[in-house]
């Protein structure tokens, strides 16, 4: 090295150090920030030892890396190789020269989170189509009962009661059921009248969710700001709030109120569609209040990806059903109860047993979305620190948060070339919060482990981010 490339390199770390302080305080100075809180830590995770820290054990709200803790728990408590099986059989006897079965059609639940998901489109293509195939084996040509949904294998309190009613109809409000089918989500197609007088609901996909709405939707601006406020297991609610004016045909995604009979009513129709009757109405267990009578004769079974797959995707794309759902599943293998409640208490237990910073930690939910969840950066820290250092299942686990500038959330963030396959990090995002927490490698190739976590700011998030983008680069550039 020449003494010129020395001295420049000298200088480089010389104003690298000071940047990372001045990046920090010119965000604290920010005038967004005049109320808001932080929480932030970086560590060495190496050595275990912080590199920076402020307000590192102030609990904050987290968003979505809350998701963080449910799936290293996760993947710790069920493995990475854990499945979920969906299964359609039949009760009663097939008779007659016609072959009519007196009896009903069950689909078993099995807490599969992505069920029929455009997430893993080629894993669950046609599999209702396969279900009907294997029922057409027997040659029957009619059936004297229903077709139920045996939705049991979780509770029937598919939402957290800690979340906010706006978002409980929306599709990232969807619940966690004990058969949820296409992530529980519907489409609702709206486009203003030709006099422009009236916005029409012009559609429903599929049709079997057709609710009844009151629609106080107004188009104005280009904006989407439309909700849909409808309750689990309901069969009416409404629209509100402003969706663009400028589209001819414009989607709200909703959530399904009652998955396990939409599964109930489609199947209804596929077997219509290939000629078999059902003389019943479509049911679920938890309608009738009662569970199934009789033996049931497995036909099909449809068995999900495994665990590492459906975290990798619900990291990535931040995807809240799955989260909830692996809460409730966590609570059935080991309470034996398919609750929210038990779900968390079996997480809570875990981080306890395993040594990690629980001290702020208030968890009411997988996800995030509710606004009551709070921890802090020395927490988050603290988990990422223990699945580094002695996670079974770190591999897994890393491999799940989306690469920086690259994937998912992060797909157009940190795209400054100092972060280019350099940094993994999950995101939260909710009303006036911000937050990031993942692993990163500095210029002189020390891993470190960071969270950072903002609450109540003004402006835009995107003012936050740039912040936050700042400051890690200088870390990486100093250390």
């Amino acid at each position: 090295m020449t003494k010129k490339v020395l001295i420049i390199s000298l200088l480089s770390l010389r104003l690298s150090a000071f940047s990372q302080e001045e990046a920090f305080k010119s965000f604290l100075a920010d005038s967004v920030m005049e109320h808001a809180a932080v929480s932030f830590l970086i560590m060495d995770s190496d050595s275990g030892k912080t590199v920076f820290e402020y307000n590192a054990s102030r609990s904050l709200i987290p968003a979505s890396i809350m998701k963080l803790v449910t799936t290293s728990s996760a993947l710790e408590l069920l493995g990475p190789e854990h499945t979920f099986k969906t299964s359609m059989g039949y009760t009663g006897k097939i008779s007659g020269l016609f072959k009519i079965l007196d009896g009903d059609i069950i689909i078993k639940g099995g807490g599969d989170p992505a069920l029929g998901s455009e997430n893993f489109e080629d894993h669950y293509a046609g599999f209702t189509d396969k279900w009907v195939e294997e029922f057409k084996k027997l040659k029957i040509k009619k059936v004297t009962g229903s077709i139920i949904t045996d939705d049991s294998y979780f509770d029937y309190l598919p939402v957290p009661a800690k979340w906010l009613w706006e978002d409980a109809g929306n599709y990232y409000g969807a619940g966690a059921y004990g058969l949820s089918v296409f992530d529980n989500t519907y489409e609702i197609h709206l486009s203003i009248s030709p006099d422009s007088s009236q916005l029409l609901i012009t559609g429903i996909t599929p049709s079997e969710c057709r609710f009844e709405f009151t629609n106080w939707l107004v188009a104005a601006g280009t904006a989407d700001e439309g909700y849909v406020f409808a309750a689990p297991y309901s069969t009416n609610g409404w629209l509100a709030g402003t969706i663009p004016s400028n589209l001819k045909d414009f989607v709200l995604k909703a959530s399904i109120a009652d998955p396990p009979l939409i599964m109930a009513k489609l199947m209804e129709q596929k077997l219509s569609d290939a000629g078999i009757s059902v003389k019943g109405s479509p049911s679920t267990v938890r309608l009738l209040q009662s569970p199934v009578k009789g033996e049931v004769k497995n036909l099909a079974e449809t068995e999900s990806p495994s665990l590492d797959r459906i975290i990798e995707v619900l990291n990535h794309e931040s995807v809240n059903l799955y989260a909830e759902h692996l809460v409730k599943e966590v609570g059935k293998v080991y309470r034996k109860s398919g609750s929210t409640e038990k779900g968390i208490q079996c997480i809570n237990e875990f981080l306890t047993l395993s040594d990690i910073n629980t001290d702020g930690l208030f968890l009411e939910d997988g996800s995030g979305l509710s606004p009551l969840n709070a921890i802090n950066a020395r927490g988050m820290v603290s988990l990422l620190y223990f699945m580094k250092t002695r996670g079974k299942h770190f591999d897994e686990f890393y491999a799940s948060l989306p690469e920086a500038g690259k994937e998912g959330t992060l797909k157009n963030r940190f795209t400054d070339q100092v972060f280019e396959s350099n940094l993994r990090a999950k995101s939260g995002s909710m009303t006036r919060v911000r937050s990031y927490a993942g692993y990163f490698t500095a210029a002189s190739g020390r891993e470190m482990l960071f969270c950072i976590i903002v609450n109540n700011f003004e402006g835009t998030h995107g003012r936050i981010i740039s912040h936050i983008e700042e400051i890690l680069k200088e870390t990486i550039l100093r250390n």
